[in-house]
């Protein structure tokens, strides 16, 4: 999929490829840490999580300058660059990685995960195009319309189907669930976060997209090295409560650039503190969040647990990137698109807090050493 992206002469031949990569990506973000899982006994998987968090957020730390700097030298190296990375990575898991099946497991509901793609797709075009075309004109609520009728009827398959998208039976389980709907509310605050930032930096203040870059790097890095301390502390008081103090920090971060931000550029008393807000609660969410979603699972379902959850943070997402746009109108309110995230970071809050207890086991201690 890079490699097309880097190679396509038009923008349509450009988003065919995009297709390509996120269907990479769809395969191979759940499956990463299902192949991680396994390889821990359950005392070691909390701290393991916060690792491959962490793993995450220095990417994301390092993305935004990477791609200032590559863009500069031409767009079509912020693909390229995926291609060597990737072919090192696969020459390496097919030495490393072992595999964890589940027997049981019948063929997938592709039309299924089909549908349930079509009917998000549907919901952010209407979203998106909304303040364009009129929440009233025709092709919202068709496309608004569509979306429902749709997600309905992806629920029914979801009961009839051997090998649903969702298995019913999972959604049960108290910790997954509110886990699942805790990252989708706190993905659509990250994901409209992301988005707002770099326009922000760039359309108000001014911003070169390389120094946007740079002027990103402190979220995602504080998040990083948050992400591990945060598992710890997720082993020894639970993971709904280090989760929704999170959330909280996040709305804290979009409330301070409500109070702050203006249309004079001021990166270390406007932008700055907010970054580090919601950086923090980007670390302190993430890890504990997996943690609960997987507590309960056992093994062989580590991959389509991870997979579902997995989901609800690409749909929530994608959500918030569509509602930021709706929210913000034209012309753009961005105030409004900050309360959004402020709000949603709380619901993500209640939503962790409504998990549940959920007892991570503690790290085994080594032979003959104190407990």
């Amino acid at each position: 999929g890079s490699a097309l992206c880097g190679a396509a002469p038009t923008l349509e031949v450009l988003v065919a490829a995009r297709v390509v990569q996120a269907a990479g990506a769809a395969l191979l973000l759940p499956t990463s840490l299902a192949l991680l899982l396994p390889e821990f006994p359950p005392g070691q998987r909390p701290v393991a999580i916060a690792i491959w968090s962490a793993v995450g957020g220095l990417a994301a730390a390092f993305g935004p300058p990477l791609g200032g700097v590559l863009v500069e030298a031409g767009w079509r190296w912020v693909f390229l660059v995926n291609v060597p990375v990737g072919a090192a990575a696969l020459a390496a898991a097919a030495r490393l990685l072992a595999e964890s099946r589940d027997r049981a497991q019948a063929v997938p509901d592709l039309p299924g995960t089909a549908l349930l793609a079509g009917s998000i797709g549907l919901l952010a075009l209407g979203l998106v195009q909304a303040p364009e075309w009129g929440w009233g004109a025709p092709g919202t609520i068709a496309s608004l319309a569509a979306a429902a009728a749709g997600t309905a009827w992806f629920r029914a398959r979801c009961r009839r189907h051997r090998a649903p998208v969702v298995d019913p039976a999972m959604l049960r389980v108290r910790s997954f669930a509110m886990a699942s709907l805790a990252s989708l509310a706190f993905n659509a605050a990250f994901g409209a976060m992301l988005l707002s930032s770099v326009l922000y930096l760039t359309q108000v203040w001014g911003a070169s997209i390389l120094v946007a870059g740079l002027a990103l790097t402190p979220g995602p890095l504080t998040a990083a090295l948050l992400a591990i301390p945060a598992g710890r502390l997720a082993v020894r008081v639970g993971p709904r409560a280090v989760a929704a103090a999170g959330g909280v920090l996040f709305a804290a971060g979009a409330l301070w650039w409500i109070w702050r931000a203006g249309p004079d550029a001021a990166y270390a008393t406007a932008l700055l503190p907010g970054m580090l807000l919601t950086g923090a609660g980007v670390g302190g969410t993430f890890a504990p969040l997996a943690s609960a979603a997987t507590a309960k699972l056992p093994p062989a379902r580590f991959a389509t647990g991870v997979g579902v959850y997995t989901m609800s943070r690409q749909i929530g997402a994608v959500l918030g990137v569509a509602l930021l746009v709706a929210v913000v109108g034209a012309p753009v309110d961005w105030d409004a698109g900050w309360a959004f995230m402020a709000a949603t970071g709380l619901v993500a809050a209640l939503a962790a807090r409504a998990i549940g207890p959920v007892r991570l086991a503690a790290p085994e201690a080594a032979p003959g050493a104190p407990a």
